[in-house]
């Protein structure tokens, strides 16, 4: 009976193996000039013309040449089918067309052996050339469109041998290594050739000639130039944190890539991995020790990566389209895109416009010695609960093609740098890399960044500003790569902001952190009963309706948004010379302001400076200009002025602070620059930049000329542009 079932399942792969040389011959498609072309003959033409490495079977032409059960057989068994794919495809193979190729070792020791094989009459299988190692290209089987992307939970054991699809993010990536296929060994006393085909990741070599009419046990000598190897890459994709369930570990699984797949992703990449989910051949004291238990892996077929870089990210038509339509309308695209996001989150316009920089960046510097100036922008917003800090977080992670979030109480000094682990395929100690790592040339959220151990928030102190994360650990002395913006949410150290406490004693984070920090944004939340009745009128509209409140624009969509801030991050702009000299002035009236500030918190220092251009850089290439202006300059200085305020301000009452105080603020700024000037009169324009930049408005300014003139302190001509004082002379 076993043995008619046996028989039974010949003929049913003899079967298949004929219908699957029909497919081959006969599938056809329409090219995109509407032509019928042969698919898979054309693929072949260009494995014979040394073009093409890879031949990629889709299960959907399968279904539509040969029927859904065969498809479905695939599908089931994809292991087997694959080789006898491969068969069929050997068969079909065409001769080469045009001038051939330059010859390379295979191709020599091929010709010999055929030369050799048909001069000799000597009929032993171990001694025909196998199919596999005459085989220049790889078979890759792609599953039907119809298939659902699983979740790493959802692969059951009922899904072995199958061919599945999985999505993930990469957390290890191995060392790309040869892999045997087919071992050639040499008789040294009969000079036979003998082949043995590798079909797993273990074999035991040969030792003594089995080929009868060569000699008596002769040894046989292993010929590397004459085996066949392939490149083998160990991978680890985890579970996305959105699919992990509350209280759960992420699961893990092993993706083994072979051939061209190698090399196809790195570390922090979201992928979607095809492949044939096996179990791991374990034998000898492994086996013994395992039990029944047996260990599994995802042989892949094609990986895609979502999540790419800024650099990598390749724009569609539509996101094209809507590039060239911010070009030519001239749109304030600063505005729009800080309103788009997060539209359901009431207010913070200000904070959403710091995030929105710090996605898009500044200009990096390579110096010719070799000196690097960052350009990303860190951002560190700490405030009461409830102020949807993690709820801002976790939009910018899904806004930004290339992010990582994590929290600073589950994590480590190295879980966010790197660990050293044992490799599972060779036992050597590797490199792990951790949260800052994986978020190379991203965005790294950290949320609860105040409930990290002081001896963990130190790793992120080289991060921050070298943008490297040195170690030295179990004989491992490497410097590993981590251009990533930090973007931090934290709370005061009481929960709350205690107004009866400095702000150092409210915010407790060392000086030597907040000074890398290019914004530090302290969210309060203050009872206040016209702001709370638009917050709870906005939360109720969300809820009623399930959408935020229509703006004044249609909000721009994720995926434009991004591929808009893909765009803009190609531009480097440049600082005129005009505009470096107004940067000079206004740097040193901040050291100037941070050095009589009587309170002792006008931290300010070069990196004040740097931040400065950083962000007017970003602003510079969101209006897609090459160049900084002295607006970019203004709205720098007004982020980081408003940034400053919240944290002076943060025991004051807000509307007593914005009246008279404002107004004498005003008053202070055009008195200084009249002194400066050495002149009785000061034009408007000239002054509103400055009481910008101090994080005061238009209307502060119209407020304060009207105050002042009605106390007779200065006058205004008619057109109210130029303010003269009446004593020229007094400069108190």
């Amino acid at each position: 009976m076993d043995a008619a079932d046996a028989a039974g399942g010949d003929d049913t792969y003899d079967q298949a193996r004929e219908e699957l040389k029909k497919f081959v011959q006969n599938f056809q498609e329409d090219d995109m000039n509407g032509q019928v072309t042969y698919k898979y003959l054309e693929h072949l033409q260009r494995v014979a013309d040394r073009q093409q490495k890879r031949v990629e079977v889709e299960l959907d032409d399968v279904a539509e040449h040969s029927g859904e059960a065969l498809s479905e057989a695939i599908r089931c068994n994809t292991q087997r089918y694959v080789e006898i794919l491969a068969d069929a495809l050997d068969d079909n193979m065409p001769d080469p067309s045009g001038a051939a190729a330059d010859e390379d070792i295979a191709d020599v020791l091929l010709r010999e052996r055929s030369t050799r094989r048909d001069n000799d009459s000597n009929s032993d299988p171990q001694q025909q050339v196998p199919r596999e190692l005459r085989r220049r290209y790889e078979v890759r089987v792609l599953p039907r469109t119809k298939d659902k992307c699983l979740k790493l939970r959802e692969v059951k054991a009922e899904r072995i041998g199958q061919l599945l699809t999985i999505k993930g993010i990469v957390t290890r990536v191995g060392e790309v290594k040869p892999q045997i296929k087919v071992a050639t060994y040499t008789c040294e006393m009969g000079g036979y050739e003998v082949y043995q085909e590798v079909k797993q990741s273990k074999f035991m070599p040969l030792f003594t000639c089995p080929v009868p009419n060569c000699c008596t046990n002769g040894r046989l000598q292993l010929q590397t130039r004459g085996s066949k190897f392939g490149q083998f890459q160990e991978i680890k994709i985890q579970e996305e944190a959105d699919e992990v369930p509350t209280g759960h570990v992420p699961r893990l699984m092993t993706v083994h890539l072979t051939g061209e797949l190698t090399r196809s992703c790195s570390a922090g990449d979201v992928v979607t991995v095809s492949g044939v989910f096996l179990p791991t051949v374990s034998t000898g004291f492994k086996q013994l020790h395992a039990g029944l238990v047996t260990d599994t892996y995802l042989k892949a077929m094609s990986v895609e990566a979502h999540k790419k870089s800024y650099h990598d990210y390749t724009a569609d038509d539509e996101v094209r389209e809507f590039i060239e339509q911010c070009l030519d309308d001239e749109e304030d695209m600063y505005s729009k895109m800080a309103q788009s996001i997060a539209p359901e989150i009431f207010g913070h316009t200000d904070v959403k416009k710091a995030l929105l920089l710090l996605m898009v960046g500044g200009a990096t510097r390579q110096m010719g010695d070799g000196m690097r100036i960052r350009g990303d922008i860190n951002v560190c917003l700490m405030g009461d609960p409830g102020v949807a800090k993690s709820q801002l977080l976790k939009q910018v992670t899904n806004l930004a093609p290339r992010s990582v979030y994590t929290t600073g109480k589950g994590s480590s000094g190295v879980g966010l740098t790197a660990a050293v682990v044992r490799d599972t395929v060779t036992g050597d100690l590797v490199l792990e890399g951790g949260a800052l790592v994986l978020a190379d040339m991203g965005i790294c959220c950290i949320d609860e960044f105040d409930k990290m151990e002081e001896s963990d928030r130190t790793a992120i102190h080289e991060v921050m500003e070298q943008q490297t994360v040195s170690i030295a650990k179990a004989g491992i002395t490497t410097t590993l790569n981590a251009r990533t913006s930090v973007l931090a949410a934290a709370n005061p150290a009481f929960s709350r902001y205690n107004t009866n406490k400095t702000p150092e004693e409210n915010i407790q984070l060392p000086a030597a952190l907040l000074s890398r920090f290019d914004l530090l944004w302290l969210i309060l939340d203050k009872p206040s009963r016209a702001n709370d009745m638009q917050l709870a009128r906005h939360v109720t509209y969300v809820h009623q309706y399930g959408h935020h409140p229509d703006l004044e624009f249609e909000a721009i969509k994720p995926k434009l948004m991004r591929g808009y801030i893909s765009h803009v991050r190609r531009l480097e702009p440049s600082v005129p010379p005009d505009v470096a000299n107004y940067v000079v002035d206004e740097y040193v009236n901040m050291r100037q302001e941070a050095a009589n500030d009587t309170a002792g918190l006008g931290f300010t220092s070069a990196r004040t400076l740097l931040a400065i251009l950083r962000l007017s850089q970003a602003l510079a290439r969101l209006r897609q200009s090459k160049e900084v202006d002295r607006e970019d300059i203004v709205e720098a200085r007004r982020l980081m002025s408003l940034s400053r305020s919240s944290v002076l301000d943060a025991g004051q009452d807000k509307e007593a602070y914005t009246g008279d105080d404002a107004v004498s603020m005003i008053y202070k700024i055009i008195r200084d620059f009249a002194n400066k000037t050495a002149a009785p009169a000061v034009n408007v324009a000239e002054v509103l930049p400055r009481v910008l930049s101090r994080g005061r408005t238009k209307e502060d300014l119209d407020r304060c000329i009207t105050e002042y003139e009605e106390l007779n302190v200065w006058h205004l001509n008619d057109t109210r542009t130029v303010i003269r004082f009446v004593d020229g002379d007094d400069k108190d």
